[in-house]
């Protein structure tokens, strides 16, 4: 299977345009088929088999499917996924080497792992097909920010396109990031990835360095980066800024566009579907819901009504066939607006509130280092194995890692999480700072539903936060 294939991703752009305007009953016979689908090649898997039985007459229902975690599914991963040649002892040494980032796994299939925000990592797999619905819903649904420049120039062959993340490993954005790039012959010498990982000064040179247009990142960072530039410590001429994988609060929207001079983009995906929501031209986030079923459901697991917030969310993708994501919990909150959106999409209109991590300050007065929340879980995924963990702010100069280390081996982890935050730490700059460890339950739980694992203690949040300084 080539890594993009155009027939499948011609059908998928058409069938997109014609969804985006669908009928709500229209909408409902495409899930309802696709489901059906879905659910025909789950069967496939061993763990699926085990659970749905023969297909109803009337087919099958979602609601009468089982839900599903990640916890119990990668515990069985090899009874998860349709393809018996997809092993996870394989897949495991495929990641192990970051010069396959972006490329196919057995020549078929893209691979990320999940960051581990819910307590633990995930492994992931998608095939040709779902490879071709994202590529098709990011295509023809993507607002955009600049149309008059998008008509003169469709390849964005005058542009330079910045990524600032995680890039030391198989994770989705940085997957997809380098899949395009290897793609885009003409766009590859025009695309660049940076680690959020090192100091701020280091980062921003080798943004200037580079000078993109675009700049693809996370909202924390970029706070981070804006207030760099509002310091006149990083000169960019931006003229996008796309972001993901956390909240973008319109305080940091607004942020972000006044320091940068350009408009603001925002997504919404997920390592188990990509581009679950994109906004429209009036900013609204759409569900792609003719590719994706998400339920916002209480704490009971009962539908809630449109807008109300429910406790969890239950994501169905209906374009993955070798690893069925079938009434997933995602752990996200989510709310449904009633109304119709102004921009004449009938795609359900979705708030979303997601990983919301406090972005961090250590050290005393103004030349303060900031920290991004995802540069922080990061380095004590990658490089103390830490996932289930909670970082809190005590005073400018004093963090503490709270761990539930009931063992010797998890005591040990917990004492090299704290190795590996020094020794950050120290390369940003902070070097008097005082990390404290301590064996504890998280203190609370974000309003995202997940584990807030970044956070500021109440005592030392200022009286309000700047714009983009805080959520």
């Amino acid at each position: 299977m080539p890594t993009f294939d155009w027939t499948r991703w011609s059908i998928a752009v058409a069938d997109a345009a014609l969804s985006s305007h669908a009928s709500p009953a229209a909408l409902e016979a495409r899930r309802h088929e696709r489901l059906q689908r879905l659910v025909e090649a789950a069967s496939g898997a061993r763990w699926f088999a085990a659970r749905l039985g023969p297909r109803p007459a009337g087919g099958w229902r979602l609601q009468d499917l089982p839900t599903t975690r990640k916890s119990t599914l990668m515990g069985r991963f090899d009874e998860w996924v349709t393809d018996p040649a997809v092993e996870l002892h394989a897949l495991q040494a495929f990641m192990a080497d970051p010069a396959r980032i972006g490329t196919l796994f057995l020549d078929r299939y893209a691979v990320w792992q999940s960051s581990g925000s819910s307590g633990e990592p995930g492994t992931f797999v998608t095939d040709g097909g779902a490879l071709a619905v994202y590529d098709a819903l990011e295509s023809c649904r993507r607002a955009a920010l600049r149309p008059a420049s998008r008509l003169l120039d469709p390849l964005m062959a005058t542009e330079r396109i910045a990524f600032v993340g995680a890039i030391d490993g198989h994770f989705a954005s940085i997957a997809a990031f380098e899949r395009l790039r290897r793609l885009n012959a003409w766009l590859e010498p025009r695309m660049a990835a940076f680690s959020l990982l090192q100091p701020v000064d280091a980062l921003a040179a080798a943004l200037e360095d580079f000078a993109p247009t675009l700049l693809c990142t996370y909202p924390s960072c970029a706070a981070i980066l804006a207030e760099q530039a509002a310091r006149t410590r990083l000169r960019l001429r931006l003229r996008e800024i796309w972001t993901g994988g956390e909240p973008l609060t319109p305080a940091l929207r607004g942020f972000l566009s006044s320091t940068f001079g350009c408009p603001v983009g925002n997504e919404y995906g997920a390592s188990e579907f990509l581009p679950l929501a994109m906004e429209c031209a009036r900013g609204r986030l759409h569900l792609n819901a003719d590719w994706a079923i998400l339920e916002s459901v209480d704490a009971q697991g009962r539908p809630v009504h449109p807008g109300s917030r429910g406790a969890r969310c239950l994501l169905t993708n209906l374009a993955n066939h070798v690893q069925p994501i079938v009434r997933y919990e995602l752990g996200d909150r989510v709310a449904f607006r009633g109304d119709p959106c102004p921009c004449g999409s009938t795609l359900p209109v979705v708030d979303v509130l997601g990983r919301d991590d406090d972005l961090l300050h250590v050290g005393k007065g103004p030349q303060g280092v900031a920290l991004s929340p995802l540069a922080l879980t990061t380095v004590l995924e990658e490089e103390a194995g830490l996932f289930d963990f909670q970082l809190v702010q005590r005073a400018p100069d004093r963090l503490e890692l709270r761990m539930r280390a009931s063992t010797r081996a998890q005591a040990s982890r917990l004492q090299r999480g704290r190795d590996v935050l020094v020794d950050f730490l120290a390369k940003q700059g902070a070097t008097h700072v005082t990390v404290d460890c301590r064996a504890a339950d998280p203190l609370r739980t974000g309003t995202s539903g997940k584990l807030k694992r970044v956070l500021m203690a109440a005592s030392t949040r200022p009286p309000k936060a700047r714009a983009g300084r805080g959520r």
